[in-house]
Formats: C-alpha cells, structure tokens, sequence
C-alpha cells in the first residue's frame, strides 16, 4: 500500500525540481520581499500623509498671503484717497490765497476811503455825505464777514467737523424766521416773499444745516438781482419729502456754466463785477449732502 505524498516543501525535495538552498534563500527573498514592501507601503502612507499635511500648510498660507495681498491693496488705496485729499486740500488752500487777496482788496479799499473821507465831513451839514460812507462801510464789512464765513464753512467741511443732528420743529415758523432774518442783507427795494404751501409743517431735520441752506440761497439771490426785485421763496411738506423753492428775477447762469454750478471757487461768466468766491452753493450741495437730501437745481 502506498503511503500519501505530502504537499509543501518536501513535495518539492522528492520531486527534485528545487535545492534545499535554494528554497531557503527563496523564501527569505519572500520574507524580505514581504517586510520591504511593508515598509515602502508605510513610508509611501507617511509621505502621503506629509504631502496632505503640507499641502494644508501651503494653502494656509496661501490665504494668509491673499488675505495680506488684500490688506496691502486696501491700504494702498487708503494711500491713494489720503494723497487726493491732500492735492484737493492744497489746491483748495492756493485758491484760497488767489481769491481771499484779491476779494479782500475790493473792501478793504473801500472801508480805508470812506473812513478817509468821514473825517473830512465835520459840519452837521455834511451828515448824509458820513452816513452814505458809513454805509459803505458796512456794506464792505459784512462783504467781508460772507466771504472768511465761506471760507470757515469749506474749511470744517472738508476737515469733516460738520455733523447731521436732526431735531423736530415747525417748518414755516423757522422758515419766516430766517427770511426776517436775510432782510438784512437785501439791496435798496428787494423784498423776500415767504409763503408755506402745505398743512403739514412739521420737519426733522438740522436746524443749523436747514438754516446756513437757506440763508445762502436767499443771499445768493439777492446778491445776483438788481434793487427793487423780490424774492419768492416757498416750503412744503408732502409724503415725509420737504420741498425748498428759491426763485430770484437775477441775471440767471448761462447755459455753458451750469455743468460747473458746485464747482469750488468757480464763478460765471457774467457775473462781471459782483463780489464773491464762487463758494455758496458748493457749500450749500454739501450742507445738503450731509442731511442726506437731494438737491435739484432749476435755472432759467
């Protein structure tokens, strides 16, 4: 009876096919094989895993590089506008002198003669001749007060002191008050003819702001009619939208100037020899501005 082969590595030495040695080195190639590959698959995990890790690592840093990117952009733009404000500011400042010397002269010369001139009136019968200087006088200096006050009011604009603080109050009461108020200032006959034009008369609004607004435009008005002209001025309040209407007989602007209407320091062509810096109604848009509302402009 023949007994059962067994399988395996006798089979192989029966068989004669493979050495003894060699089987051994075999499979120590194979164990050796085995533990190498082990090791590659654990050294290629921990690659991957350091690749992962760095590629995080890069793209925090990416971010963070994007993010300063940014920082450094905005800041450079915050550079830009600092830089632009101060040229506007200088510019500002140059017209400044430009027209304060040459606005200054006009009646400063006039106070120096008409002061001359008074103290060469010294009979009772020379007191219309020392009222008529001591009216040009006044005239000359309240030219000048109008003109340091647009320059103060440019000034605190653009240094950004000037603040909205809306109050309520009665619109027409405020209204009739400071147009009393620019009677002062009116030339010989002019008259300002107020008039509130709806049922509600309640506003919210800065007074002080509301206020420089309208005693701007009804100088303004004045300043550019001839004696003997009214005013009209009229207010309203409809759907919480307060309406301003200021309307002279003056000399008008001409059409080519109205594109430059709130320019700074820009005057029309026909002004001719009306003294001014060209400053009220800029100051006046941004007075506006600064309330948050519109202004529309309407010039025939």
């Amino acid at each position: 009876m023949r007994k059962p082969c067994v399988l395996g590595a006798m089979d192989y030495l029966v068989k004669g096919t493979i050495s003894p040695n060699e089987l051994e080195r075999s499979i120590r190639y194979s164990i050796e094989h085995a533990k190498s590959l082990a090791v590659i698959q654990r050294l290629n995990s921990e690659l991957e895993q350091r690749v992962k890790e760095r590629t995080q690592e890069l793209g925090t840093a990416i971010k963070k590089l994007e993010q300063t990117n940014r920082s450094l952009y905005e800041a450079e733009q915050e550079v830009r506008k600092a830089l632009q404000k101060e040229k506007e500011l200088h510019e500002l400042k140059s017209r400044f002198v430009t027209i304060a010397s040459h606005e200054f002269r006009t009646p400063l010369s006039t106070v120096l003669s008409s002061a001359s001139l008074i103290s060469k009136y010294k009979t009772t019968e020379d007191d219309d001749k020392r009222i008529k200087h001591v009216d040009r006088i006044k005239s000359a200096v309240s030219n000048l007060t109008s003109i340091l006050n647009d320059f103060l009011s440019i000034s605190r604009i653009e240094e950004g002191k000037i603040y909205n603080v809306p109050s309520t109050f009665d619109l027409e009461a405020f209204a009739a008050e400071v147009a009393d108020e620019a009677q002062g200032v009116l030339k010989l006959g002019q008259k300002i003819m107020y008039q509130h034009q709806s049922d509600d008369k309640i506003a919210v609004l800065d007074k002080q702001l509301l206020k420089n607004v309208l005693f701007n435009l009804l100088s303004n008005a004045s300043k550019y009619s001839s004696e003997h002209k009214e005013i009209n001025f009229t207010t309203s309040i409809a759907s919480d939208t307060l309406k301003i209407v200021v309307e002279d007989q003056g000399i008008g602007i001409p059409e080519a100037d109205k594109a430059h209407l709130f320019t700074p320091f820009f005057r029309a062509q026909n002004v001719t020899n009306i003294q001014g810096t060209g400053l009220g109604l800029n100051i006046v848009k941004r007075y506006v501005d600064i309330m948050g509302a519109h202004w529309i402009t309407k010039v025939n």
